[in-house]
């Protein structure tokens, strides 16, 4: 592991090292990491400046959607005047100026099976900051048929969910043994249907970040096999343990779901949240 830092990292990264649980080691385990981050809209926005801001290595956006005006009450690694660029793009500008030492990877496409297949191989931690169902089982089944670790996050009005999923080292539960399957289209609103507060979508998308450095590090317990859930108006967490599910179609004794092929040819938006 590279342990040569220049005096202008020790510097920018000196409240790190100062951790008993980081320090020099730890900032370089981070400066080698390669995370995925797929959607870079209000979740994608807190946890990517927050991942630049700590120094990891190398960052992928993934999003093919264009800047709203409507986004940015909540999507703050954008500015007024992109309005129209590529998300990924915009976001990547800003992750740049905040810590040019982190390399960002722009990918403005939609993550469909094929993407899936090509990008995943390359990060060591996947990231979900989507608003929708077909994506994140496509995230779900794609993690844990190529063996990297799910951080997702999901909001709605003002309440939030976290957990990390990690199915495949065959002792935590993926996240088919938390939904079997999708709910029926329109049972379950989306955020630009039933709303969001924009400070809900800054506070999840900061425990990702913290999950994702948490798994990086090595460090205090990770969210596998536990689901964190936020009520902002009571101001209340709690957790729910998860169980490996030994039926699960994906992950259990007699999986079924043993490739892609279910989601070939189905794309949906990356993030319209």
């Amino acid at each position: 592991m590279d342990l040569d830092f220049t005096e202008a990292e020790l510097h920018r990264y000196s409240r790190h090292i100062l951790l008993e649980e980081v320090g020099a080691i730890g900032q370089a385990k981070l400066r080698a990491a390669r995370v995925l981050v797929v959607g870079a809209g209000g979740l994608g926005s807190p946890l990517t400046l927050y991942l630049a801001a700590a120094g990891v290595g190398t960052l992928g956006l993934v999003d093919d959607d264009t800047l709203e005006l409507s986004n940015l009450q909540r999507q703050v690694a954008h500015t007024t005047a992109r309005i129209g660029r590529n998300k990924a793009e915009s976001a990547a500008e800003t992750l740049r100026a905040l810590n040019p030492e982190t390399r960002i990877d722009i990918h403005a496409r939609r993550m469909d099976a094929e993407a899936a297949r090509d990008l995943i191989p390359r990060y060591d931690i996947v990231c979900d900051g989507t608003d929708n169902f077909a994506t994140r089982f496509l995230l779900g089944d794609a993690c844990h048929l190529l063996g990297r670790p799910l951080v997702s996050a999901a909001v709605l009005r003002f309440e939030g969910q976290l957990s990390v999923f990690a199915g495949h080292d065959g002792a935590h539960p993926c996240h088919r043994c938390l939904h079997p399957e999708p709910p029926p289209p329109g049972l379950v609103p989306t955020c630009s249907e039933a709303g969001v507060l924009g400070a809900v979508t800054g506070v999840m998308g900061t425990l990702q970040a913290t999950e994702v450095l948490k798994l990086i590090l090595g460090i205090g317990d990770p969210l596998m096999g536990r689901l964190l859930l936020w009520d902002a108006l009571d101001a209340r967490f709690r957790t729910v343990r998860l169980k490996r599910d030994p039926g699960c179609a994906l992950c259990g004794d007699h999986a079924t779901i043993r490739d892609l092929a279910a989601h070939d040819g189905a794309a949906a938006p990356v993030c319209a949240a």
